[in-house]
């Protein structure tokens, strides 16, 4: 198969299946540089006609004002000589996915509605703590997965995002806290990092099943994770699976990040309604392979999100079960406790705050810990599970003004 042949993992009889996508070129031909391995950036200057000795230099001085510096104009590569810039620029590029709206909670939270070049819309959201500030990233254009306490189960999945449009949402999410280096601060990579920053954690947990895009995501992350490039640490992001068992285990070796994993039910009954990709990949399956996850231990646990629907999850029977899952396949875990978040036309409610406290106390009470998640962006569908693209509740012509009004 074609090198630049997208290869798009959807459910199929055996996962992932390849199936091939023609790559979206951009509308004025240049080759976006964002998300590219240092190598293939090399590559690609190669190919434009560099001399390879040149090409090896510009690509290293690129990758470093792209990812160190945050630059996105060729002008402001100043250790690149001002004559060949506009050549680069001609052929090159450097962007982000475009801003369509941007909205802020009550608590802090942001997020933004995103458009690729090609004209579709996502959505990434930020979180603030006190003591560390959590990005939301999404992996895909809609989904396929059909969970039914989610929002964004109900789009269409539209298409995989590709590593510039992954990486992109933490480089925009610098560019919105300025926490590129400002002119004249230190510019090692050592001193690129998340401390002291407002940005110190990544979660895959955004739109779509990351690991039905395995290679975009993987090819974004080892960006992520460069001590060159954006440099997080593996143990400040987070890859959330709704239970992709054949792609566990390569996420494991080949990412190597922290494992979530979307339980929400303990009986076969429950997860396939909730959760329909347990149809094909069962509970004790999905147990089995969090079990031979590797690095899990107990200094880096398995998280089991369970969201807390009223009359169907939440009972006793449901809690001590979960614990007895846990303890049967030996899990270094902890359980996060959601608080169902409303969406217009969910067939579910919220659990009672006194039955969610119940069924923490009885997990936690068996030695797992089993936080409540304080919600968390709800009035502005920023909340786990709340994510669908404002362009579906909008008219295109509409968002289209409003980009154009912000503009102005």
């Amino acid at each position: 198969m074609s090198a630049d042949t997208n290869l798009m993992p959807i459910p199929g009889p055996v996962d992932p299946v390849p199936v091939p996508r023609a790559p979206v070129s951009r509308a004025d031909g240049r080759i976006e540089l964002v998300g590219l391995p240092r190598e293939a950036i090399r590559a690609a200057l190669d190919r434009a006609g560099l001399e390879p000795r040149v090409a090896k230099l510009r690509a290293k001085q690129i990758w470093h004002w792209i990812y160190n510096r945050g630059v996105s104009d060729f002008a402001a590569m100043t250790d690149i000589a001002k004559s060949q810039q506009p050549w680069i620029e001609e052929r090159f590029a450097i962007t982000r996915p475009a801003v369509i709206e941007a909205q802020v909670s009550t608590d802090g939270t942001r997020k933004w509605l995103l458009r690729t070049h090609d004209g579709h819309d996502f959505e990434m959201v930020f979180i603030p703590d006190a003591d560390r500030g959590t990005l939301c990233v999404s992996s895909q254009v809609g989904c396929t997965l059909n969970c039914r306490f989610c929002h964004t189960g109900t789009m269409k999945l539209v298409r995989n995002l590709d590593p510039g449009e992954i990486v992109g949402q933490v480089m925009l999410a610098r560019d919105a806290l300025g926490e590129w280096p400002k002119e004249g601060e230190a510019q090692s990579a050592s001193s690129y990092t998340s401390e002291g920053r407002m940005l110190t954690n990544i979660v895959m947990m955004g739109m779509g099943e990351p690991l039905y895009n395995f290679d975009h995501v993987k090819q974004a992350l080892k960006i992520v994770m460069d001590g060159d490039g954006l440099g997080l640490s593996k143990r400040r992001i987070t890859l959330s699976t709704s239970g992709v068992v054949p792609m566990m285990a390569r996420a494991g070796e080949e990412i190597g990040v922290n494992l979530a994993v979307s339980l929400h039910a303990v009986t076969k009954e429950m997860r396939d309604e909730i959760v329909p990709i347990n149809k094909k990949y069962g509970i004790d399956e999905l147990l089995a392979a969090c079990a031979a996850y590797p690095g899990a231990n107990n200094a880096r646990r398995i998280t089991f999100e369970y969201v807390m629907l009223k009359d169907k999850n939440d009972s006793d029977a449901d809690a001590r079960e979960l614990v007895r899952l846990i303890k049967a396949y030996d899990l270094p875990a902890k359980v996060n406790l959601i608080p169902f978040n409303p969406w217009p036309g969910a067939p579910y409610e919220c659990s009672t705050a006194e039955r969610i406290r119940n069924f923490s106390n009885i997990v936690f009470h068996a030695g797992i810990s089993a936080p409540v998640r304080t919600p968390r962006g709800r009035d502005i569908d920023a909340a786990c599970g709340q994510l669908k693209t404002t362009a579906e509740k909008k008219s295109r012509a509409q968002i289209d003004r409003e980009a154009e009004a912000a503009a102005a």
